[in-house]
């Protein structure tokens, strides 16, 4: 499973699964990002994200690197062996595997691993509380944030 992960928020925003490590795996993973932000109504502008990543080979193939250039977000790859460079993602995979994967193994098939993702994720992102963002959850903290920073639209009617 690879996971794009929202650094101010810490929301889930994008995720694929897949039996094997190939980049197709990250593109899903990617796209489904985009994807989530658009239907929010919170879409990128081009040159403001940063896709960081370990150095594993999906990560670090030319189809990625292309498909990130094509798409305007910068690609940023940890050192090798340097779990604290990748930590959000290492603290994300932890609990991944703590909470679900290793409690409810073994999985027969791709596709119970993919339900059980979707619903972990949306429990993740709409009910789990994150001590790092003031013990809300993620989609809580976003709207917050918006609501507070968004200003509203003056109406005048005659």
């Amino acid at each position: 499973v690879a996971f794009v992960v929202d650094t101010f928020s810490r929301r889930i925003v994008g995720w694929s699964a897949a039996t094997s490590k190939e980049t197709r795996l990250v593109l899903d993973a990617l796209e489904m990002a985009l994807w989530q932000r658009e239907r929010n109504q919170r879409p990128y502008q081009e040159g403001e994200l940063i896709h960081h990543s370990d150095a594993g080979s999906q990560y670090t193939s030319f189809a990625l690197a292309e498909h990130l250039d094509r798409a305007g977000i910068a690609a940023s790859i940890g050192s090798v062996g340097d779990a604290y460079d990748n930590a959000l993602m290492e603290s994300t995979i932890g609990l991944f595997k703590t909470e679900l994967t290793k409690p409810r193994r073994p999985w027969k098939t791709l596709s119970e691993v993919e339900l059980a993702t979707a619903e972990w994720v949306d429990w993740y992102c709409h009910r789990r509380l994150h001590g790092e963002i003031g013990h809300v959850p993620p989609a809580e903290y976003e709207t917050n944030y918006y609501r507070a920073t968004t200003k509203p639209q003056v109406t005048v009617t005659t």
